[in-house]
């Protein structure tokens, strides 16, 4: 009888996987799978000889099995139900989601290499913000088996590594203390607007200038059902979805011309916000530049101040806080661009340069890896 069985949920199990199958190769194809984009799996003779090329082709096909996002919600609710809290590497708290990589991480040599590179080519003031995601400063949220390295830690030793000529600045411990308040979203590891103006407070007085005070700004609530990165990976969480703020200072300096650029150079002019990104399947992309290799913004407070902002998507949701001070403020997105920095803008018009990034985009591959080389050997 066991052999029946075993026989019958053998079969029926190779059934469902094939039907599946079918309708997934259906999906990929036809263009119709549950992803936000399409990206297809490159094919080089590296990828070939290294067998890269097979497990990035699978992990495509496996991101658009038929169905997917329904059979990770049902996985996240059931184990959530048997009290298993880190579902795909996140851990499910009752007042927000938080990545649970258990894997010990560091910030490369190479990427604070880089930086001491560009400050001995540059002849303005450097400055560094690394900022922690919302698991470095909601630790105690993580189940008490899990042990995870101290951002913090981290933090202080890639600090230690940069040239002396760095300016570092500390987000952490500012967030850290308002940790009960607002600083980071609920669905996603990143910082809120108001997390980016409560260190903006302490970044500007380094920079030079006053902070603008909170009252003077306008918040308008854009959307109230952003469900960020987080909660792609479990499409479940026991909080309700985020907000996303757009800051305005009123009776303060207006941008006048604001531009992005492709990663080939070719520029677009565009708004601040990219509204349309509410209707998306990313609504963050609503922040500047998100996406671009570059963006310019020129103000009308006419007192010739340049800056050049140098970042990931942290730094997209805290650029609006600079406009009242700078007649220009430029921002480069590594993670998108193509060569050298040269490609987009000439970095001797800016008398300073603020290198702001999360902590997750720093650790992995060098994230700054070509950006100067080309000022290296001029």
């Amino acid at each position: 009888m066991n052999k029946v069985s075993n026989t019958i949920v053998a079969v029926t199990t190779i059934i469902f996987m094939t039907v599946m199958l079918v309708f997934t190769g259906i999906h990929w194809i036809t263009g119709e799978s549950e992803t936000s984009a399409r990206r297809s799996v490159k094919i080089s003779v590296k990828s070939a000889v290294d067998g890269s090329y097979p497990h990035s082709l699978i992990r495509r096909f496996a991101e658009n099995f038929s169905g997917r996002i329904d059979w990770v919600s049902i996985d996240a609710r059931i184990e959530s139900a048997l009290c298993e809290n880190i579902v795909n590497g996140v851990c499910i708290a009752d007042s927000r989601l938080i990545e649970a990589a258990d894997s010990e991480r560091n910030i490369s040599d190479e990427c604070a290499g880089e930086v001491t590179d560009y400050v001995q080519q540059y002849s303005g003031a450097v400055y560094f913000i690394a900022v922690p995601s919302s698991a470095g400063v909601y630790t105690e949220l993580l189940p008490e088996y899990f042990t995870k390295h101290h951002e913090k830690q981290l933090i202080d030793r890639f600090y230690e590594k940069l040239d002396t000529g760095v300016r570092r600045i500390d987000a952490y411990n500012r967030l850290k203390m308002l940790s009960d308040s607002y600083v980071y979203y609920r669905s996603d590891s990143k910082w809120t607007s108001y997390g980016a103006y409560c260190v903006y407070r302490n970044v500007i007085q380094r920079l030079g200038f006053q902070p603008s005070t909170y009252d003077k700004y306008t918040i308008d609530h854009v959307t109230d059902s952003y469900c960020g990165d987080l909660y792609s990976r479990t499409q479940f969480m026991r909080s309700k979805p985020d907000i996303l703020d757009i800051y305005t200072y009123s009776d303060g300096t207006e941008v006048t011309d604001c531009s992005v650029m492709d990663a080939d150079g070719k520029t677009h002019d565009r708004s601040l916000y990219d509204m349309s990104a509410l209707d998306s399947d990313n609504m963050f992309a609503l922040y500047p530049g998100i996406g671009y290799a570059a963006m310019k913004i020129v103000t009308s407070i006419g007192n010739d101040r340049k800056l050049l902002v140098i970042g990931d998507d942290y730094a997209a949701s805290f650029i609006p806080f600079l406009l009242q001070h700078y007649s220009e403020v430029a921002v480069v997105y590594p993670e998108h661009t193509e060569g050298n920095i040269s490609n987009y803008l000439d970095t001797s018009d800016y008398e300073q340069t603020l290198f702001l990034f999360g902590i997750d985009s720093l650790c992995g591959d060098n994230i700054l890896e070509g950006l100067f080389e080309e000022s290296e050997a001029d």
